[in-house]
């Protein structure tokens, strides 16, 4: 069964606009549970742009479903993670001037370093996973490194979905598509998990949650920004609802 995920970073980034002490992220990941959702993911980056160490460490106490806890495969990250213990941890690029993450970690070029990194997290019981782009020389890669999930990156297909008006049938988002496909078939046959995230929102997310063998979504911004309008708990069931429609859908072989 498809689960989602959901990041609640920019929870922490309208606190920190005020720099107080609400909204409260864990609160969110309260909410966020109560509407569905089957874990929480949260971004530490170096600046501590939003989400901060003391979140993190609330979250691990007092959140009630599994963590992700994305971060920079660097020494600091990795040492904290550790720590923690995180359900899991996903190895993200990771650049000071960037508003969002931009594109996959390129694993090819930093194995040594990630397969060190990685048997560190599974030394202390941390499933790790790697935020990729569609690219089988990185699903590959990834599998050389010992993760034990993948999550596509979905942005390209996002940006072609919204290039196309929203048309799901163009050829320029099929293409897309089929790219993530390919890569979860890869990613499942060297026996990872195979996730997808990044851009998804109330419109595009069916044809991925659709995609065979998909087993988690991580979806942030789309559900935040719903959520000013409805509400986090309600903006989580109806992103699951559509998820999980699509799902069935895939299964049994409909549209």
């Amino acid at each position: 069964m498809i689960e989602l995920g959901v990041n609640i970073d920019h929870v922490a980034t309208l606190r920190q606009a005020r720099r107080t002490w609400e909204p409260d992220p864990v609160w969110a990941a309260v909410e966020a549970h109560l509407g569905g959702a089957d874990g929480i993911t949260v971004h530490l980056r170096e600046d501590r742009r939003h989400i901060n160490d003391d979140d993190v460490r609330k979250l691990r106490d007092l959140t009630q479903v599994k963590l992700n806890l994305e971060m920079a495969a660097t020494d600091e990250m990795v040492g904290i993670a550790a720590t923690l213990k995180p359900e899991m941890a996903m190895f993200v690029p990771e650049g000071r001037q960037e508003v969002t993450t931009e594109g996959g970690l390129d694993i090819v070029s930093q194995e040594a370093a990630l397969r060190a990194s990685v048997g560190r997290l599974s030394d202390v019981g941390i499933s790790v996973s790697v935020f990729i782009d569609a690219d089988p020389a990185q699903v590959d890669a990834a599998a050389r490194i010992g993760a034990r999930v993948c999550e596509i990156h979905t942005g390209p297909y996002a940006a072609a979905f919204h290039r196309a008006g929203r048309d799901a049938e163009s050829p320029a988002v099929i293409a897309e598509i089929n790219k993530i496909r390919r890569a979860g078939e890869m990613i499942r046959a060297a026996g990872m998990r195979f996730n997808a995230g990044h851009a998804l929102n109330y419109y595009n997310v069916q044809p991925v949650a659709r995609l065979a063998g998909i087993r988690e979504l991580h979806i942030g911004h789309a559900i935040v920004s719903r959520a000013v309008f409805s509400g986090l708990r309600e903006a989580v069931r109806e992103m699951k609802r559509l998820m999980r429609e699509a799902a069935r859908q895939g299964e049994s072989g409909g549209a």
